[in-house]
């Protein structure tokens, strides 16, 4: 028999089998895996058609269908997509495949030019590379509109870059028609804060920006807004526009062609909040039996006239028999009542006049008749018998005698906010547990150890930081760097409001010393002698210390070593804090100013910075370190890298001398 004619042995059609499915494997496991190698697609769809055509004219059809050249998607549809005109009922927004459908469900208006802005809702399915910018437009009639007017939006306070809030026109210049008019052309702000509005009629337009929440395409006073000072006018002019190709080979061709430049294009709004809210009387209730609580539904500079209208106290104002613990905002009035005998008064009925909202949006005294009812814990706690002071003792005949126990003294607290480390420019803060009815000066001493003996000083003033807030206290003094400190207050200096007196109180506490603190100097140029604040921000944006600028300079002492941030914003009307604005009274916020870099400060050091304040452009003035509303990394986009600090921010500037040297020479 032919070799090669013999049968197979089981033991080679064994290894026969093996083979071949190991063969099936690999090639299965081929055909499932990913071609290693190759450059990672980058690249956004293009643009391949569309129904109706871009520009399209005489359009009488809702619905469009675009078409890319490979599968796409659409994602934040109710955030990103605007069109224009404003429509009342939401268009309907899909993909499928390569295409694109929007399907408008409102009736088409007549010789109209129709936008359909995407932003970067569009990208490409697999990996998501999105298109920047992308716009349709076409016409219900003979002509199609084509200006265009472009800027930013930013956060007036906070310089963030606003992203996707609405920015439209109107060519009905009247003032009102922002809080009672749809706006005629809108778009949304892209990532960086960037809008265009598209396919504007030749005229004249007042530009607004505001955080639509409710959708209604105009501003409600509770609504974020920003505004232009002025009214715009659109231009274009032809130009010869250059751009950059990539030829096969790799290499750049530069090539000039004909182009439109659209003007302006450089509009800059800054978003504010009135922080507007309607004025009313929210709540009023007696929480117990010493206290009232009223709130109103915002901050008011007004307190309502209060007026008991049953007991003991009827026909009189609440001053004679209460005492006022208001909130900082005054939106919270709580009321302790003077006279115990009000404990046990059940009902309470008052008199309110107040300032309320109407309906013209206006301020105007109304009054109210208010109950207030002791809540029956309240009620209970108070009814609820005093416990037995009296202990039976056995005596010789088992004999039991009655033995009064000397009560427990009560004493009314009052506590220091401040811990044991304090810094030289820090004052001292007391809270008590009631209204505070006075205080002897006389029984508040202060000393400092010297060579392990306290040595006394002269007396700080103990005082109330603000008349409405009776619970609260603080001293201000000029401590001495590196120093052990003794406050006492003697018992019965400060008595409460129901006649307790506090214990005495001994609070130690250690000022740190000057070579643990920096110092930071701003050299400001630009501010041509308007009043300015500077603000020194720790790394969540919030400011820690403040200083004025004075002659050009803003000095801020006594700052711990680390890494900070500052801004600057313009005190036109020298309040010492920073204002926001007022659409309805043409007001716009003040003026924000970021520093551009991080400053990095060590101890025993001054650092000296110059800031032109318009030296950068204010999209690029705040830091990405304290940026919150950063732009998202597309597909393969690396982030960009920690910037460098040049020259270690300027420590040490032989002109000027160290902190504590400095720090020194100013208090003699």
């Amino acid at each position: 028999m032919n070799q090669k004619n013999k049968p197979a042995t089981p033991l080679r059609s064994l290894h026969w089998l093996v083979a071949v499915a190991a063969a099936m494997l690999l090639a299965a496991c081929a055909s499932m895996g990913r071609p290693e190698g190759g450059a990672r697609d980058v690249d956004p769809p293009v643009f391949v058609k569309g129904n109706p055509s871009p520009n399209a004219l005489n359009v009488d059809r809702q619905k469009v269908q675009i078409d890319f050249n490979e599968n796409v998607t659409v994602s934040d549809v109710m955030t990103k997509v605007v069109v224009s005109p404003a429509q009342k009922n939401t268009p309907s927004v899909s993909a499928n495949a390569h295409r694109v459908t929007v399907e408008l469900r409102d009736t088409l208006l007549p010789n109209t030019t129709y936008t359909i802005d995407f932003a970067d809702a569009i990208a490409d399915l697999n990996e998501g590379n999105p298109i920047d910018g992308f716009s349709y437009a076409f016409s219900t009639g003979d002509v199609i509109d084509t200006l265009q007017i472009s800027g930013m939006v930013f956060e007036a306070a906070t310089l963030e870059p606003a992203q996707s809030m609405l920015v439209g026109v109107y060519s009905n210049l009247s003032d009102t028609a922002i809080t009672t008019l749809p706006l005629e052309r809108i778009t949304r702000t892209n990532q960086l804060g960037e809008f265009t509005i598209r396919n504007l009629k030749p005229g004249t337009y007042r530009i607004y920006a505001i955080n639509d929440v409710n959708r209604d395409y105009h501003w409600d006073r509770t609504e974020d807004v920003a505004f232009y000072d002025v009214t715009i006018t659109p231009t274009s002019q032809p130009i010869m526009a250059t751009d950059t190709l990539v030829t096969e080979a790799g290499n750049d061709t530069i090539i000039t062609h004909p182009a439109t430049l659209y003007l302006p294009n450089d509009v800059l709004l800054t978003w504010f909040n009135e922080n507007y809210a309607s004025q009313y009387l929210m709540k009023h209730e007696r929480t117990d039996l010493k206290r009232l609580t009223l709130q109103f539904g915002a901050q008011t500079d007004t307190l309502p006239e209060l007026t008991m209208l049953n007991g003991l106290h009827a026909g009189e104002p609440i001053d004679k028999w209460a005492v006022l613990n208001g909130s900082p905002t005054r939106d919270t009035l709580e009321y302790w009542l003077c006279d115990t005998m009000l404990f046990h008064q059940d009902t309470i009925m008052l008199q309110a006049r107040y300032l309320r909202t109407d309906t013209l949006d206006q301020l105007s005294w109304t009054t109210d008749t208010l109950r207030l009812l002791l809540r029956s814990s309240a009620k209970k706690k108070q009814e609820e018998p005093k416990k037995d002071t009296k202990k039976k003792k056995k005596g010789h005949g088992d004999e039991e005698e009655d033995s009064l126990q000397a009560p427990k003294i009560v004493f009314f607290s009052f506590k220091p906010r401040s811990g044991s480390t304090v810094d030289l420019d820090q004052s001292l803060f007391f809270e008590a547990q009631e209204p505070i009815a006075s205080v002897d000066a006389s029984a508040v001493s202060l000393a400092k150890m010297v060579d392990s003996v306290w040595t006394p000083l002269p007396a700080p003033e103990l005082y109330f930081p603000q008349p409405t807030r009776p619970m609260q206290m603080r001293i201000d003094y000029l401590w001495e760097p590196a120093t052990q400190y003794q406050l006492t207050i003697d018992s019965a200096a400060i008595r409460g409001l129901y006649g307790d007196w506090t214990n005495k109180l001994e609070y130690k506490f250690t000022t740190k010393a000057e070579e643990d603190y920096s110092t930071l100097v701003f050299n400001v140029k630009g501010l041509d002698s308007i009043p300015a604040v500077v603000e020194l921000l720790n790394a969540s944006d919030a400011p820690i210390k403040r200083a004025k600028v004075v002659d050009g300079q803003a000095r801020i002492q006594y700052i711990n070593p680390g890494t900070y941030y500052a801004r600057l914003y313009l005190d036109r009307n020298d309040n010492g804090k920073w204002d926001t604005g007022s659409l309805l009274d043409s007001i716009q916020p003040e003026e924000v100013f970021y520093f551009p870099k991080k400053v990095t400060l060590k101890k025993y050091w001054t650092s000296e910075q110059q800031w032109d304040l318009y030296a950068t452009p204010i999209d690029q003035q705040k830091p990405l370190d304290i940026k919150k509303n950063k732009p998202k990394l597309k597909p393969g986009e690396q982030p960009l890298p920690d910037e460098e600090d040049e020259d270690e921010n300027d420590f040490y500037n032989p002109s000027f001398e160290s902190t504590a040297r400095r720090s020194q020479m100013n208090r003699y």
